[in-house]
């Protein structure tokens, strides 16, 4: 009976040996494969620090070239804005002398007007004293 406890409990040990060794097998094979996993999540995320270590670096590189374009334009913007001032100026002045131009040529119209009128009544003064000293000895 002994024997056959003894016989029963070695066969039972032997196969909860077997099942401990296929266990620890197992649990290698997943350990092996979270490592390869970890290895393989490692090297992911080494590669996606380094994509966005490079988009950070064009993204840096494109707002330094915005800043650059904004400041052109801004310093352009101030000249045109300066050019535009400076005309309007030149602008007022022009048309302030055109008006003294067209207020002269007015009155020299004028002058012109009065003294051709003059002149008419000066001719006609003549003519009267041409023909009533020709009618006088």
């Amino acid at each position: 009976l002994i024997s056959s406890a003894t016989k029963s409990l070695r066969m039972e040990t032997e196969i909860l040996e077997k099942k401990l060794q296929d266990a620890q097998m197992k649990l290698a094979e997943k350990d092996g494969d979270k490592e390869k996993e970890i290895q393989s999540l490692k090297r992911l995320i080494s590669e996606l620090e380094f994509q966005l270590t490079m988009e950070k670096s064009n993204n840096e590189s494109f707002l330094d070239k915005l800043r650059k374009e904004i400041k052109h334009k801004s310093e352009e913007l101030e000249k045109l804005t300066q050019e535009k001032t400076q005309l309007i100026h030149s602008l007022s002045q022009v048309q302030e002398e055109n008006s003294l131009l067209q207020d002269t040529v007015r009155r020299e119209c004028e002058e012109r007007f009065e003294l051709t009128a003059a002149l008419g009544r000066a001719r006609e003064q003549v003519l009267e004293l041409r023909r009533l000293s020709g009618t006088l000895p």
